[in-house]
């Protein structure tokens, strides 16, 4: 995802400047650690259920205040430091997009992606 295109996209929408006060962007990427920090990650398996992301970011629009959430999430094997999962939320106030990219965030890693990493040995 092309995140600057994604927003202008988005701010061409009918109600874009009466509706959004924020706009906030999550740019997930491979960790070189696991999240305990305990090993070092040599790759990652992605296997994204595009279908579940799209009900999921529909869900979120939904939610008060919200205009828009569009996600991507990249299906392959990765290293640390490339790119997985986008998200854009925006809103009307930071506590209803701050909130809505949490759960959203939260929900699409649970229910909509499957990983697998696989650590560095010695």
């Amino acid at each position: 995802m092309d995140i600057s295109r994604a927003i202008a996209a988005m701010k061409q929408k009918p109600g874009f400047t009466e509706k959004v006060g924020m706009v906030l962007v999550h740019n997930g990427v491979v960790r070189a650690r696991t999240r305990d920090g305990a090993k070092g990650v040599e790759r990652l398996e992605v296997t994204p259920d595009h279908a579940k992301i799209a009900d999921i970011c529909a869900r979120m629009a939904d939610r008060p205040g919200i205009f828009d959430v569009v996600a991507q999430a990249k299906s392959g094997v990765f290293l640390p430091g490339d790119d997985l999962l986008y998200i854009i939320v925006a809103g009307d106030i930071r506590e209803n997009v701050l909130e809505t990219m949490t759960l959203t965030l939260n929900t699409i890693k649970s229910e909509a992606v499957c990983k697998t990493e696989h650590h560095v040995l010695g």
